[in-house]
This record gives structure tokens, sequence and C-alpha cells, in this order.
């Protein structure tokens, strides 16, 4: 019997070690990799270099899925719903570059296009639907691509979570590697 005893005492004070190490390690767990979000919103067939790398390394350090959104502008003339192939034909090689930069980083990446009449309007549309933890904007570029001094200020007011903006390179910045390949490529196809 004190054999019996002296197990179920052992075996208690095991548990209770067990227990009062997991209470001293309670509080906010680890993010899954990927669990958080971050929106990367660019127009103007183009996302800046700088920009793209510093989301990147923002997504690496809070183990967060990348979610880069392209905004393509309808114009009035046209319904919503109308199809827009060029811009389509320009946004996902972009896209695809984006995903392989950050695929290659170790990053998640789940791409969007939304459409609206304004790049402002395509945003209340993205934050409509879904939730994100973080948003990093490009701020205007100088050569007068992308969100405008404007568009900016509304982003920053009504984001509905907290936004980074992030000024690119301060000169144009050239089409990265894997976009100029199949840029090349689709007006080599075309040429044919």
């Amino acid at each position: 019997m004190t054999v019996v005893a002296a197990v179920v005492i052992a075996l208690l004070a095991v548990a209770v070690v067990a227990l009062l190490v997991r209470l001293m390690h309670v509080g906010r767990p680890a993010p899954r990799p990927g669990s958080r979000r971050i929106l990367v919103p660019f127009t103007g067939g183009a996302l800046n270099t700088r920009v793209l790398e510093a989301a990147i390394r923002v997504s690496l350090a809070e183990h967060a899925t990348l979610v880069p959104a392209y905004l393509m502008i309808v114009p009035l003339r046209l319904p919503l719903d109308a199809p827009m192939g060029d811009e389509v034909e320009r946004a996902v090689p972009l896209l695809e570059a984006v995903e392989n930069r950050a695929s290659r980083a170790g990053v998640p990446v789940e791409s969007r296009i939304e459409k609206g009449r304004t790049p402002t309007h395509a945003l209340r549309q993205i934050w409509a639907a879904e939730e994100f933890d973080r948003v990093i904007a490009p701020a205007p570029q100088a050569h007068g691509n992308g969100f405008s001094p404007r568009d900016m200020t509304w982003i920053l007011t009504h984001a509905p979570v907290e936004t980074l903006v992030l000024r690119p390179s301060p000169e144009p910045d050239p089409a990265p590697g894997p976009v100029r390949a199949t840029v090349r490529r689709m007006a080599h196809a075309a040429a044919r």
C-alpha cells in the first residue's frame, strides 16, 4: 500500500509541476506561421521593390501571411463587373513576381485583385470582406503611379488596423526580374 501511495504522490507532484510550468508560460500564444495577415495594396501597374522587400521583412518578423492586393480602377463609363483584360494582364505578372519573392523568403502569400471606381473604393471593398492585422501602403511616387496624396490621407484616416506608410525608392523602380521575363515572354508570344 505504501508503494502505491508513493507512486500516486509522485504522479501528483509531477502533474502539479507540469501545471505550474504551463501556467508560467500562459499568455498570448505565439502566432502560427501565416495566422496574421498583412495587406499590401498597390495600383498603377507597379509595386516598388523597396516597399515589397520591407513588407516581406515585416511578414517574416510577425509570422504573417502577405496579402498583396492589386487595386484595379474601373472607369465610370463601364459597369463595375466589366472585363478588364489589359489590367489583368498587367496585374497577374506583378502578383506572380510578388509571390515568387515572398515564397523564396518563406512567407506565405494570398494575392488579390480588387476592382473599384477609385483606389479607396477598392480598399473599402477589401476591408469589408476580409480582416487584416496590418496594412503596409506605399507612399505616393514622384512619377505619379500608385496612390495620390489624397488617397494616402484617406487610407491613414480610414484603415481599420495599424497602417505603415513606406516611402518608395526615389527613382522609378524597374520591373522586377520575374516580371521583366514574363513581359518578354508575353511580347514574344504576341509577336508570333
